[in-house]
């Protein structure tokens, strides 16, 4: 999909369809996406969501992969005196 002025075009491979078409027509795009075509999604003819295949998570994480690079303030749970208050949990005069 590119802007060309005020012209939206489109690539060969690329279905458009309005949101009530999508609706009906649900199975038959993901089929079109499983085909290898993206699918624009469009609002009064407007582009909003595009549907593409599924490819999974990026990769495995591993836990303690930012040990040492990170750190945490020792007085990370403590509220400032003023905060506290605001919260109703600081000292009542």
């Amino acid at each position: 999909m590119v802007w060309s002025g005020l012209v939206l075009c489109y690539d060969e491979g690329m279905v458009v369809k309005n949101i009530s078409e999508a609706k009906a027509e649900l199975s038959s795009l993901v089929q079109e996406v499983l085909n290898g075509n993206e699918v624009i999604l469009a609002k009064a003819g407007k582009p909003v969501a595009r549907l593409v295949a599924y490819s999974g998570p990026a990769g495995r994480r591993q836990p303690g992969v930012l040990a040492g690079k990170i750190w945490i303030a020792p007085d990370f749970d403590e509220l400032p005196g003023d905060i506290a208050e605001a919260f109703g949990a600081g000292r009542s005069s």
